[in-house]
């Protein structure tokens, strides 16, 4: 399987968080399963700690690609056909970021892992 990391998700697998579901961490564990994070999720906690909303132990250029690193996690880059995919979704959720993740989930044919339930709202294959 091939899954997308929603942000919140990458972030509570780095800190083993008990909000990340048992599903979850299966499927994120499971040496068969591709895992990537979007190049969007990065740029989501980038302007995040930014604005102070996102502390982390180091700046994100350094912190984010050690983690996904280390945890075996592929970046997934943003893609013009993701891009323009937006225009065709309808407006169930107002987040620029998740809606951009969905797009690239229905364009890439991916799963996404995430705990959103405003996401379910669109065609898009997810898990929790």
């Amino acid at each position: 399987m091939r899954l997308l990391l929603d942000t919140c998700t990458f972030l509570w697998i780095l800190a083993d968080s008990p909000q990340l579901s048992f599903e979850a961490v299966d499927l994120f564990t499971a040496p068969e399963n591709e895992v990537y994070l979007s190049s969007v999720s990065t740029w989501e906690i980038a302007v995040k700690n930014a604005l102070g909303r996102l502390p982390l132990p180091e700046r994100p250029t350094e912190f984010v690609p050690a983690m996904r690193e280390a945890h075996g996690i592929e970046s997934l880059s943003l893609d013009e056909e993701s891009t323009l995919y937006v225009s065709r979704l309808p407006s169930y959720h107002k987040d620029p970021f998740d809606r951009m993740l969905v797009c690239q989930a229905l364009v890439q044919d991916l799963v996404l892992l995430t705990p959103d339930d405003d996401i379910r709202q669109y065609p898009v294959k997810t898990r929790w």
